[in-house]
């Protein structure tokens, strides 16, 4: 995703002060993407100054999610997978079981963060998970995520309302990467992806979902 795609802000609240609060890390395991996206959505909506906030760690049935600037070119000509148009930001990719996703509900204002910010956060927490088990990775400027030898391993996107974001990002690990053939992964055709079963790392969904949230956890709590 481009980032000027990647990340759709709507209007912040005025600055609060940072309360120190603890994220929450919630694990919902496997759950359907509609559900969970409405719920993060009424979250969003519900929340107050002093809510805490949220990382929850879970994977998807088969999806693919579209942000607001999709475009039609980037679809798979024919598949049984689901198509859900969402409000991040970006283009199309794929959700799947063995992909550990962490959505960030995050009150950025409260922490003085920025959207730039947030997105750096997440793309750390997650070389900083892969360098753990001795993997190198790093970030594209010019594309949000984080790449392995320039193929991409996690994807990430944003929504801001009100000063807080939702939606996070999600890192490939043991999963069926044929649905991302089928499409122009995060708008860019003949991206390639791969995952960190790929890379010998042996650890599954469940292990890194839980140390790539309390790394971002860490990340914002010390910011």
């Amino acid at each position: 995703m481009k980032l000027a795609e990647a990340l759709q802000v709507e209007h912040r609240r005025p600055e609060l002060p940072t309360l120190g609060c603890r994220a929450v890390i919630k694990r919902l395991g496997l759950a359907d993407y509609a559900p969970t996206y409405a719920a993060m959505r009424r979250f969003t909506d519900a929340r107050g100054a002093p809510t805490p906030d949220e990382l929850w760690v879970l994977e998807h049935p088969p999806v693919y999610t579209v942000g607001i600037a999709g475009r039609t070119e980037h679809f798979p000509r024919a598949t049984a997978i689901p198509i859900e148009r969402v409000d991040r930001g970006g283009q199309i990719t794929y959700h799947g079981p063995g992909q550990a996703i962490v959505y960030a509900l995050v009150d950025l204002a409260r922490r003085g963060l920025t959207v730039r910010g947030m997105v750096t956060f997440l793309e750390q927490a997650v070389i900083d998970t892969l360098a753990a088990y001795r993997v190198s990775a790093s970030r594209r400027s010019e594309a949000p995520g984080v790449y392995v030898d320039g193929v991409k391993i996690a994807a990430l996107g944003l929504r801001v309302r009100r000063g807080c974001c939702y939606h996070g990002v999600a890192l490939n690990v043991n999963m069926d990467l044929a649905p991302f053939s089928a499409i122009d992964p995060c708008g860019y055709p003949g991206l390639a992806v791969t995952q960190t079963s790929a890379l010998g790392i042996a650890a599954g969904t469940n292990e890194l979902g839980g140390e790539l949230a309390r790394r971002i956890a860490r990340l914002i709590e010390n910011k």
